[in-house]
């Protein structure tokens, strides 16, 4: 019978599954995925498992090296690969995804920094040269020299991310540490996917509002049209989100190019016009800054750090490219683009101090500011599509460390399989982006927020990074205690200049940090306990197949058993045998298991094992999946069949047996009772499991047991 999900008591299913991010489903209409959590990993436990097993086909690779963001593989006459064009379209690919953000920082940040505390950083020589030398050196030490340099290094199979050097980091780690230890990189990652998701709601509204401000500089556009130009942008953005970013994607390296080129080339004549603006490239005038005007100085980093937004996302985007050519994208083209505008309005700023009142947009002569406006409107799109993009995989990749319940996730292209639409995700985020816009009203009312959200997002990066060069890369004490001291203390400045923004915007990133990380550690923690109780109840399969299994009649047919832990009986099969005293001639245990990387390769996936006897036609197949390898049971079975006698079967035969563990209130005190009532909501919402595990609706039944939460 098909799964019919019941308001109340309710099914939990811990066969979890992997992201919807391998093969890709001709879209007639766009196929619906989903992910599920896993359940907890406890270390007396079976690793959780997945549930679909990627078919195989050309946009599955186990490196994205030698393909577009998009999954196009760049191929000369001979077939081959090309290498030198290949470099050139992921650089070109990069500057459109992982570049928006910290590319369109140089609308809002000096301006930000200038009308701080009512304008209490001064155009004057002193303020303008430090500023420019704080801005400076915090591209080179935090983006270039840590993110660029060292922290990129730290891949988990060519992934990035915070979730993802946490997964890494807890891998390595394995039976070596202990539980405080496993514990802090986890609420570490936690913390910091958490405040990924303020960030995307953050960065459309104030990189739309910043471009849209432009308007207030050209004379021949009515400043009326401000807030309903953001806001109309901003929905088709987000309603453009469910028919996928094919289209627009294909735009954002040559637009991006266009911007980057475009802001040298506003920059450079003011820097020629007056040159002394270069004497801020000596990190002196930063500390004369400092040492003269501390206060002031300790304001003018609060906004200073708005110039690193976005650091984190080179990170993130790592596996979409590859190291090299965001690189080489950085340091060809980005950081001397950037620092040329940044330099150019400090240059203006020093001829022209009217010009603070918005810097970047004065750059430029009021014939070029309309056109410039427009440019700037398509480059702030294209960054906010990225951190939309980005909490669509953040999202996809916290099921799969069990930090959030089963997400329906639908396949927006039959080409790209990176392309994934969450309609939940999605619609929070515009609804957050809204209001934003609607109650902030302007950028720089943003921007304490946005600062406090970037600075706490870095640090818990460079922690995860720290722990995972002490503990597994094994560097010296000593060079990892330099890093803290140079880089983390810069971090730490920064974020105790946004610290005291906290009543005039901070607060925002905190609360919507606090609320998904007590989301995210709830259903932890009550994934974990079920599972506990769950896997009681099964019993050890070995028992089962040796008892129960061989006494029960034999009746003809092929059943499918979805579940997450190899080593006990599913609870459908045992009910099956309990009620009904009947066993299929054919039974076939499905586990997807979860190994910690982004990807298993196809012919790693599959492993068969007949449970002792290989002629009872009871069969366990595992399937190895990453949190980018998507999910299906029906192609694992398909993928398995003929790897032993007891796996010559039609897979389009099979009736698929769906484990329900339904959970009734009672008082047992193993959560708070505010805790049960939010695990109870999030189980709820949670996606239909036949979806989950793309069953077909008609082959497959429930069946199960309950317990008492």
């Amino acid at each position: 019978m098909p799964e019919n999900r019941p308001a109340s008591p309710l099914p939990i299913e811990p066969d979890a599954s992997g992201p919807a991010d391998g093969p890709v489903e001709p879209r007639r209409p766009a196929p619906e995925q989903a992910v599920t959590a896993p359940p907890a990993s406890v270390p007396s436990q079976a690793p959780p498992s997945g549930t679909e097993a990627p078919a195989p086909t050309e946009h599955t690779a186990h490196t994205h090296l030698g393909t577009s963001h998009h999954g196009h593989t760049h191929l000369g006459p001979d077939g081959r690969p090309r290498g030198r064009e290949k470099l050139v379209v992921l650089m070109v690919g990069a500057l459109g995804v992982v570049f928006g953000d910290i590319g369109t920082s140089p609308l809002y940040a000096l301006q930000t920094v200038f009308s701080a505390h009512h304008n209490a950083v001064a155009p004057t020589e002193l303020d303008v040269l430090g500023v420019i030398s704080m801005v400076l050196w915090c591209l080179i030490v935090i983006v270039t020299v840590t993110y660029i340099g060292l922290i990129m290094k730290a891949d988990n199979q060519g992934e990035g991310g915070i979730l993802a050097l946490a997964a890494l980091v807890l891998r390595k780690l394995g039976r070596g540490a202990g539980p405080r230890e496993k514990a802090v990189a986890l609420v570490l990652a936690v913390v910091g996917a958490s405040l990924f998701y303020g960030d995307s709601m953050i960065t459309p509204a104030i990189s739309v509002l910043s471009a849209f401000e432009g308007i207030e500089v050209a004379s021949s556009i009515p400043n009326s049209v401000i807030l309903p130009g953001a806001i109309i942008v901003l929905t088709a953005l987000f309603v453009a989100q469910r028919r996928g970013t094919a289209l627009i994607g294909r735009a954002f390296g040559p637009v991006m190019v266009a911007w980057f080129v475009a802001l040298a080339a506003m920059g450079l004549p003011h820097i020629v016009g007056n040159p002394s603006i270069l004497r801020a490239v000596s990190p002196t005038y930063a500390i004369a800054f400092l040492a003269e005007r501390p206060l002031i100085a300790f304001i003018a980093l609060g906004a200073v750090v708005l110039t690193i937004t976005g650091a984190e996302a080179l990170y993130a985007d790592m596996g979409h490219f590859g190291r090299r050519p965001i690189a080489l994208a950085w340091l060809c083209l980005v950081l001397p683009a950037l620092l040329i505008n940044y330099f150019g309005q400090g240059a203006l700023i020093l001829s022209d101090p009217a010009a603070i009142e918005n810097p970047f947009f004065s750059l430029v002569p009021d014939g070029l500011r309309a056109p410039l406006v427009v440019l700037a409107a398509m480059a702030t799109v294209i960054a906010s599509q990225a951190v939309i993009s980005g909490a669509f995989s953040v999202s996809r990749q916290a099921t799969r460390l069990s930090l959030l319940p089963r997400l329906k996730v639908i396949q927006t292209s039959d080409e790209h399989g990176g392309q994934i639409y969450i309609g939940i995700v999605n619609t929070i985020l515009f609804v957050g982006v809204l209001a934003l816009v609607l109650i902030f009203q302007r950028s720089e009312r943003l921007a304490a927020a946005y600062g406090l959200a970037v600075t706490a997002t870095i640090i818990l990066v460079l922690s995860l990074f720290l722990l995972l060069a002490l503990r597994i890369w094994r560097w010296p004490l000593w060079k990892v205690l330099t890093m803290a001291v140079i880089v983390g203390g810069l971090e730490l400045v920064l974020l105790a200049a946004n610290v005291v923004k906290i009543p005039a915007g901070g607060w925002l990133p905190l609360v919507i940090a606090a609320v998904l990380t007590t989301i995210m550690l709830t259903w932890k923690r009550g994934s974990r306990i079920l599972f506990g109780r769950r896997h009681a109840m099964e019993g050890p399969i070995g028992d089962f197949v040796q008892g129960p299994a061989r006494a029960a009649r034999r009746v003809p047919g092929l059943a499918v058993y979805p579940h997450g832990d190899p080593t006990t009986v599913p609870l459908a099969l045992r009910t099956n045998v309990a009620m009904n005293h009947v066993l299929h001639e054919h039974v076939v245990i499905v586990t997807m298991e979860h190994m910690g990387v982004p990807r298993v390769r196809r012919e790693d996936r599959i492993v068969v094992d007949d449970l002792g006897d290989p002629r009872d036609g009871i069969v366990h197949v595992t399937c190895r999946v990453g949190f980018h390898d998507s999910q299906n049971v029906p192609r694992a079975l398909a993928a398995a069949v003929g790897r032993c006698p007891e796996l010559e079967v039609d897979p389009e035969q099979a009736v698929y047996f769906l484990s329900v563990f339904r959970i009734e209130p009672g008082q047992d005190g193993c959560m708070p009772r505010w805790q049960k009532a939010l695990f109870r909501i999030l189980e709820r919402a949670s996606a239909n499991r036949t979806q989950v595990l793309h069953l077909p609706a008609t082959r497959t039944v429930v069946m199960g047991a309950e317990t008492v939460l």
